[in-house]
């Protein structure tokens, strides 16, 4: 990805939250912004074929997308990350609880000024804009 004039690569933490849960072999990673101009950044930069590729490595079998904009929020279903489920994995995280906090890990790309106002520590709200 090349890097705009005035554009600065956050990690997802700095412009929302997310929450997980999961079903047999499913995960579902919500993710939601902090505020409208975070929700943007997010449509147009957290696609599904990106978070595919940000879990490539738990091998998902589908990645599906829904967008709730008067929530400023998406839900991803990941389709086959979860090992069998919890009945059959053998790993630790078998509920895939630690899948969310992997997600708001990736990167995007945002304007200096969006990155003036976003928090450094996960979990603190921005400043007002």
């Amino acid at each position: 990805m090349t890097r705009a004039p005035h554009t600065q690569k956050v990690p997802l933490y700095r412009l929302g939250h997310s929450r997980s849960g999961d079903k047999g072999n499913i995960s579902n990673l919500s993710l939601i912004a902090w505020d409208p101009e975070c929700y943007d950044v997010l449509t147009a930069q957290v696609t599904e074929a990106r978070v595919a590729d940000w879990f490539a490595y738990r091998h998902p079998t589908r990645v599906t997308r829904y967008l709730l904009p008067t929530l400023h929020a998406m839900n991803f279903v990941l389709e086959g990350v979860l090992d069998g489920g919890v009945n059959d994995a053998l790993n630790l995280d078998t509920h895939g609880k630690s899948l969310s906090f992997r997600l708001l890990d990736l990167t995007v790309e945002v304007s200096a000024e969006l990155a003036a106002r976003l928090p450094d520590i996960p979990g603190d709200r921005p400043a007002a804009a």
